[in-house]
């Protein structure tokens, strides 16, 4: 049961930054695992409205090839209804590139902000990209390289970076070296990605400390867990003890990877914000209106929101909206 208001207690807690950036992945990370595809004017809508939330990043779609992923195939058709006047001012709309290829389109349609999406692991390299690490590097050199020419600001993503499911669990030394590459490629910030869900917080800590030894500053971090053992907000918290400010979740906790079967999908952004409130920790966000968002995308999606706050304060009439 909620407070009155349908805001948590602040109690404030030591050593904690004192914002935090959410970088907001539903209408990409989330949508692109739906089985069915969503009406491009849905997906503007829901951009839109995530906007309205207060929410200042939010990453609006992926120029990968249309076979490999059907439900975000419209890129080209999504972008231009994202220019107008709804979006608040400063909004970041950043787009996942997979390749050359995939960049030039961006590029084509005024894009600013892009991300790669690499592996710790040989595994899901291989069956992601269909080439080893090295080879997803060597292709990762020059989209990183053009998109810098271009003045564009670019993020990495690694994936795997807690444990395979192929491989089970990889180690650390292992995901400093591939972050310290992708780093060195020229990218901007690197988001590590618990994929499969199985991280725990001493070894979030264990990872951080390690990165930071390498001379990766907890500054140019973000974290990207998955719930699926129910560990996303500990996870969270561990990571921003250790100084990391940028956070990714998914409004409603769409999403998930196909490669984890049981995977309950992302860190839904409404219990981001729920906890990160709660610390005093400001966020920018509005929790009403977003909750209000995620309802109305999930009856756009035929089920209820999997987010345990979206739940909760579902109920009362002020955060419901047709």
């Amino acid at each position: 049961m909620s407070l009155p208001d349908g805001l948590p207690m602040t109690v404030p807690a030591p050593g904690l930054p004192a914002r935090v950036r959410i970088h907001e992945v539903g209408p990409r990370d989330g949508l692109q695992n739906e089985q069915a595809v969503v009406p491009v004017e849905i997906k503007a809508e829901f951009i839109r409205r995530l906007a309205a939330t207060g929410l200042d990043t939010i990453e609006a779609t992926s120029f990968v090839h249309p076979r490999w992923v059907p439900q975000l195939a419209d890129a080209e058709q999504l972008m231009p209804l994202l220019g107008g006047p709804e979006l608040a001012a400063g909004t970041r709309l950043p787009v996942l590139v997979p390749n050359d290829r995939g960049l030039e389109r961006a590029l084509a349609l005024g894009v600013r902000e892009v991300a790669v999406f690499g592996s710790a692991t040989e595994s899901f390299a291989k069956a992601n990209l269909n080439r080893t690490v090295e080879e997803s590097l060597a292709m990762f050199e020059p989209v990183v390289a053009k998109a810098a020419a271009a003045g564009l600001r670019v993020r990495g993503y690694l994936s795997m970076c807690f444990g395979d499911p192929w491989e089970g669990a990889v180690p650390v030394d292992q995901v400093v070296r591939v972050s310290r590459q992708l780093l060195d490629l020229g990218c901007d910030e690197l988001s590590l990605g618990d994929t499969i869900g199985v991280a725990t917080p001493g070894h979030v800590a264990a990872l951080l400390t390690a990165l930071g030894a390498a001379g990766v500053p907890a500054g140019r971090l973000a974290v990207h867990f998955h719930d699926t053992y129910g560990q996303a907000l500990a996870n969270t918290l561990a990571a921003l003890q250790q100084g990391v400010t940028t956070v990714d979740a998914s409004a409603g906790g769409l999403g998930g990877c196909p490669y984890a079967k049981s995977a309950t999908g992302n860190l839904a952004t409404e219990d981001l914000v729920w906890m990160l409130h709660g610390l005093g920790i400001e966020t920018g966000v509005d929790l009403g209106r977003l909750t209000a968002t995620s309802v109305w995308m999930a009856a756009h999606l035929g089920r209820p929101s999997p987010s345990r706050t979206v739940r909760a304060l579902a109920g009362t009439p002020s955060h419901q909206e047709s």
